[in-house]
């Protein structure tokens, strides 16, 4: 989770923001295709939802910094 968390850290908020919606989408696939047709990876979702915490908790780390910066 570190070296994802400082991949993210390295992106813009605008880049982030794209990520976010990226990341969104895929979960929302990946649920109603495991409904469908259970995965190989029955993790994949897990850390699907696990990079989006991450990608969260960043955002908000350089908005509040933003925000604090003017």
């Amino acid at each position: 989770m570190k070296k994802i968390a400082r991949e993210y850290r390295q992106k813009t908020i605008i880049e982030l923001e794209k990520e976010k919606k990226i990341l969104e989408q895929e979960i929302a696939k990946l649920k109603i295709e495991s409904k469908v047709n259970p995965p190989k990876d029955t993790n994949l979702l897990m850390k699907k939802r696990k990079n989006l915490a991450v990608l969260l908790t960043v955002l908000s780390e350089k908005k509040l910094e933003e925000n604090l910066g003017k």
